[in-house]
């Protein structure tokens, strides 16, 4: 850390003294001034506001091409990308009327353009969106995004799954690096709170040319939350409570900032019991506790911008085997997991004119801890019983895993050339994973990536192309090391591998009408073994099976087609997309004939496979009735192997329609809402040799809030009731179907945020 903070002073004794300003007049099409319009420019982490005359400025702006977006509820965002070359800039806006959503700056994309001019189709949906829709976790959240499911273990752990990839196939990135904690797990979640989380963006399809491996099947980019204003201060207080868990979830965080520096801090506890079922029984030891720390400093001044940031989440995690004693305790039964995660971030901008740098720097320490059930003798009293849970919290874990990552990444947006833009870059990361605990799932091992890259993008008339190429290396070593367990010994070979890859990608993106949008890209991607898959020899105590690694594998190698239509009239948006998705050396795990430990033995093996289908939609907001809005979306995917086996975890076949209303009342409630959804979830009979079939089933959920000014006090509220009719249903990607376990019952949430 210490490192960290020299470098960015270091970086920062480079700026030296400039007075450009920006200022204009913000008025829709009828000349009338618009106050509190968000105005906002990324690269140098500056935002503010119009006032009642609609006015704003900006001071300390740097020379050169900078981007500058103004975002208003109920008008249409307008990005601008300006040259900066004199010391007063005036620039005024006119907004126009729309009754969709807030078209967004996408930041996951390598241009940072509005989602309405990018070449590749991202999905977003930001932090309140999230909170209205009763999460219990983050991972659960972005599920409402068409093509985004998860595989759950209960209320607490979730993995993000994008058509029908999982695990290391999709790529985190949280605070502009990518997020390594152990992933390969499917025990493992997202170790993210969604506290501090602005927006969520999801590129479904190969990615890798942007982010290297592991972004074979999409990305999940995760934007913290944005600096306050300039020279302005914010505080709040936001509480959630969740029926069905007996859960509380509580946040408080601050904002300061002045003209060149900003700071800002959130502190998050969330506290869950064991959740409920239909039955009215509880699921023993789902019950989970989470410790979440953020805070962030940025400077910016003339040629030169800088954003540090610190996240810190402890997570304990019960580990269910099943319903057996009731309770609505929080304490942690074993088998539990302790997992702490570190994430340290540096985000820097340098202006040269008309290009620019952007250097990010990371690093993430994941520290997890399992600590396993123990016999108990037969004389214990319930006195005994109660010393032993004592006893319990000091005993040393039976698994622990320390992986530590530094990561990379610098980017040259090189001067733009007419209508032509061109970024090159390098990509890398240095790992080491280490084993403390007695237990052993992966050995001690280094990693290395090292990534180079050039894409470009050229707009003509009402159309767009981006194509880009990339190289890649990764470097895997392995200690040689031998454990004997219960009497059982088991070697792990040393491995020394190399793994190379050039990946590609094509976009086309145009207007055929004023009304019709069309998208069609090709992207290959790549994805190395990863330690699991490659070293494991034990028992894997989270799926109860014995894991064998094949060091014989091979890169993974994926080319998909997307093909997306839109159509887009002032009160109606109808949306296509499609995809078709086909993979070399697919890498999968297979049951063999033999027993080891008492467990079956699975080793990893490989096959070519395709997956295809898409999301279809249409968003209808009939006029006059400003205050309706109704949505449906539908989303399938269908994944094979080419021996002509399904896929396993493949998501079943998904409609959802919702029916929401949109309102204000006088000057105490403003963007007031209700909605009712119907998520019809098909039966799944597409499935892999080891699975079952999965029923269909239909769940209602509700939804109304509000932003209230009560007697000069602020503060919002929302209140959502998932599965109202407290439907007995099993999802396909519950890691608890096996057992025949149900999911969650009824969850009434309600959420309450005060501005302090």
């Amino acid at each position: 850390m210490k490192s960290f903070i020299k470098l960015l002073f270091l970086i920062a004794s480079f700026s030296v003294s400039a007075q450009n300003s920006i200022s204009g007049k913000i008025t829709d099409i009828q000349n009338n001034p618009l106050e509190n319009v968000e105005i906002y420019i990324q690269e140098i982490h500056k935002g503010t506001v119009s006032d009642e005359k609609g006015m704003y400025k900006f001071n300390n702006v740097p020379n050169g091409k900078i981007k500058i977006t103004y975002t208003y509820l109920g008008f249409k965002t307008v990005s601008k990308v300006i040259d900066i070359n004199s010391e007063n800039k005036e620039l005024n806006i006119q907004l126009e009327e729309t009754f969709f959503e807030i078209d967004e700056i996408i930041v996951s994309t390598p241009f940072n353009k509005l989602q309405s001019e990018n070449v590749m189709k991202v999905e977003r949906l930001d932090a309140k969106s999230i909170k209205k829709l009763g999460a219990t976790t983050l991972s659960e959240g972005i599920t409402n995004i068409a093509g985004v499911s998860q595989i759950s273990t209960g209320s607490s752990i979730g993995k993000p799954v994008i058509r029908g990839l999982s695990g290391n196939r999709v790529l985190v990135y949280t605070q502009g690096i990518r997020l390594e904690n152990q992933q390969f797990g499917g025990e493992h979640g997202l170790g993210i709170n969604d506290a501090g989380i602005s927006s969520v963006e999801v590129i479904k399809g190969p990615a890798s040319l942007l982010y290297g491996s592991d972004a074979l099947g999409g990305v999940l980019y995760l934007n913290p939350e944005k600096f306050a204003s300039e020279n302005n201060s914010e505080f709040n207080l936001s509480q959630r409570f969740f029926g069905n868990t007996l859960g509380t979830n509580t946040s408080v965080g601050g904002k300061i900032s002045k003209e060149n520096w900003k700071f800002l801090a959130r502190g998050t506890y969330a506290n869950h019991s064991d959740y409920k079922i239909p039955t009215d029984e509880r699921v023993t030891n789902t019950r989970f506790n989470e410790k979440d720390f953020k805070t962030g400093i940025a400077y910016s001044k003339n040629n030169f911008t800088s954003e540090l940031r610190y996240n810190f989440n402890r997570s304990k995690l019960g580990l269910t085997e099943g319903i057996a004693e009731q309770s609505t305790s929080t304490d942690l039964l074993e088998p539990f997991q302790l997992i702490d995660n570190h994430i340290l971030s540096s985000h820097n901008h340098f202006f040269f004119g008309n290009s620019k740098l952007d250097v990010d720097l990371g690093y993430t320490l994941n520290d997890r801890q399992e600590f396993e059930e123990h016999e108990e003798h037969e004389d214990h009293d319930e006195d005994e019983d109660h010393d032993d849970e004592e006893h319990e919290e000091h005993e040393e874990a039976a698994l622990r895993m320390k992986l530590k990552t530094f990561s990379y990444n610098a980017k040259y947006h090189f001067p733009k050339i007419g209508n032509l833009e061109i970024l090159s870059g390098v990509q890398g990361l240095q790992q080491t994973n280490t084993n403390f605990g007695e237990e052993i799932l992966i050995p001690d091992a280094n990693v290395n990536d090292f990534g180079v890259f050039t894409t470009a993008n050229y707009v003509w008339n009402k159309s767009t192309l981006q194509a880009g190429i990339r190289f890649d290396n990764r470097q895997i070593s392995t200690d040689r090391m031998e454990i004997i367990h219960e009497g059982d010994s088991h070697v792990f070979e040393a491995i020394d591998k190399s793994y190379n890859s050039f990946t590609t990608s094509l976009g086309f993106k145009t207007a055929i009408t004023d009304a019709i949008t069309t998208r069609i890209n090709v992207a290959t991607g790549f994805r190395a073994p990863n330690l699991a898959e490659l070293s494991s020899n034990g028992v894997h105590h989270g799926t109860n099976r014995f894991e064998k690694g094949n060091s014989n594998l091979t890169n993974e190698k994926n080319t998909q087609i997307d093909i997306s239509l839109e159509y887009k009239t002032e009160h109606f948006e109808l949306f296509a997309n499609g995809f078709y998705n086909h993979l070399n050396d697919y890498i999968y795990i297979s049951p063999t004939n033999e027993i080891e430990d008492g467990e079956q033995v699975f080793t990893y093996i490989q096959e070519d496979a395709k997956l295809y289908g898409g999301e279809f939609g249409f968003h209808l907001h009939p006029h006059p009735l400003d205050w309706l809005h109704l949505e449906s979306t539908f989303e399938t995917v269908i994944g094979k192997q080419n021996n002509g086996d399904y896929l396993p975890l493949i998501p079943a076949n998904t409609w959802k329609n919702t029916f929401r209303t949109e309102f204000t009342i006088g000057n105490w409630l403003q963007q007031g809402y209700t909605s009712i959804s119907l998520q019809s979830t098909f039966a799944q009979e597409n499935i892999n040799t080891f699975e079952t079939t999965t029923d269909s089933y239909n769940l209602l959920n509700l939804g109304f809030g509000g932003d209230f000014s009560i007697n000069n006090v602020k503060f919002s509220t929302s209140v959502s009731v998932n599965n109202l009719l407290d439907k007995k249903y099993i999802n396909h990607l519950s890691r608890l179907k096996s057992d025949g376990i149900l999911n969650q019952g009824r969850n009434i949430v309600f959420g309450l945020n005060f501005a302090i």
